[in-house]
């Protein structure tokens, strides 16, 4: 008897060392920092294992090539000038660029920011883009960062992008509690929005309906029904609902359209002005949220000639230089409003070409 109450016992004291043993494994997997890896679609970004969603916190997408650092540096300290919001930045890049964009960043006024570096995999957009020599930059791969939004590895419920060329003067955060009507996962600004434009537009040659970015000689057009007088839209800066967008299946939309023109030839950065736009005016046709006119004021950098009246680039929120003509070099136009918020690169790649300048 005494022999069977000391094997109680001691079973009693292994049970304990096990449970205790257990508990510590748990406790140290449980606070262990994880290391997680998106890799769908060729995208890869180094994520935090958790990212908790909160409304105070302005989440903006932005891409940085390596030849271009400095635009994008440009578009944050603008926008983080402009607001008392928390903006949390997602810089998206191609691999030779990621040490060059971190180091502006740490050894800039930028450095206190918040953001993340994440990696774009080229290799997604094999079979879907093909070579175009009459504005090759419009086929750098990190055009197409903005239809693979949820495969970025976010966790916001919603996001703002915005191209490299802009620049900021309202609050960030007005643009991001924009109201999206149902069903809508995206809002962009109609190309037909702003009357005070149409002059000056008409007078570039800009087109802005969708005869002017699809051919509607070819069957899959004139299939879509889409009147070739609708009005497009600018798909530079957007606010996208990503809950929606993967209900809807933007991305898979986005790359059909894009795999149909690499066999087809629907549309051409010669008729379209960019390869990135057509896919998104097809996908989105009737079905985004207009954003306010003044929130993307556009068109700047379509001519070294035409200009906006100064009193009303003053009032505007959202100033981009889409087109050749880029407000860090020269020729361009109202580029002293892009000027500002330039920050010399401590690398010394990204320099400013001015009247004169040899760069």
């Amino acid at each position: 008897m005494p022999l069977l109450k000391k094997i109680n016992q001691v079973l009693i004291v292994l049970l304990v060392l096990l449970a205790c043993l257990l508990l510590h494994s748990s406790l140290k997997f449980s606070t262990q920092p994880k290391k997680a890896y998106r890799q769908s679609h060729g995208l890869t970004a180094d994520l935090p294992a958790e990212e908790v969603e909160t409304d105070d916190v302005v989440p903006v997408i932005i891409c940085a090539s390596e030849e271009r650092t400095g635009a994008t540096m440009a578009t944050i300290n603008s926008i983080i000038s402009n607001t008392d919001s928390s903006v949390f930045f997602y810089i998206v890049t191609l691999r030779d660029a990621v040490k060059i964009a971190r180091r502006y960043i740490e050894k800039t006024k930028l450095k206190g920011i918040q953001y993340k570096i994440l990696e774009f995999n080229p290799m997604v957009l094999r079979g879907k883009v093909k070579p175009d020599s009459s504005r090759p930059d419009l086929l750098h791969p990190l055009n197409f960062v903005r239809f693979y939004l949820p495969l970025l590895g976010i966790s916001h419920r919603r996001v703002i992008y915005v191209d490299d060329d802009v620049i900021v003067q309202g609050d960030i955060k007005d643009l991001y509690n924009i109201k999206l009507k149902t069903g809508h996962a995206a809002a962009f600004a109609s190309d037909c929005d702003l009357p005070f434009t149409h002059e000056m537009v008409r007078s570039i040659g800009m087109q802005t309906t969708y005869m002017g970015f699809l051919d509607y000689r070819k069957q899959e057009v004139k299939d879509l029904a889409i009147n070739p007088n609708h009005c497009s839209f600018n798909p530079g800066v957007f606010v996208a609902e990503i809950k929606e967008w993967k209900k809807q299946k933007i991305t898979k939309q986005l790359e059909r359209w894009m795999e149909e023109n690499f066999r087809q030839n629907i549309y051409s950065s010669a008729m379209a002005g960019g390869v990135a736009t057509p896919p998104m005016l097809i996908v989105f046709h009737d079905k985004y949220t207009a954003l306010d006119p003044l929130w993307h004021v556009r068109h700047l950098g379509w001519s070294p000639n035409a200009r906006y009246a100064e009193s009303f680039l003053q009032g505007a929120q959202l100033l981009h230089w889409n087109g050749p003509f880029k407000p860090w070099n020269d020729p361009a136009v109202h580029s002293d409003l892009w000027k500002r918020w330039f920050i010399p690169d401590p690398s010394g790649r990204f320099t400013l070409t001015r009247p004169g300048s040899d760069s």
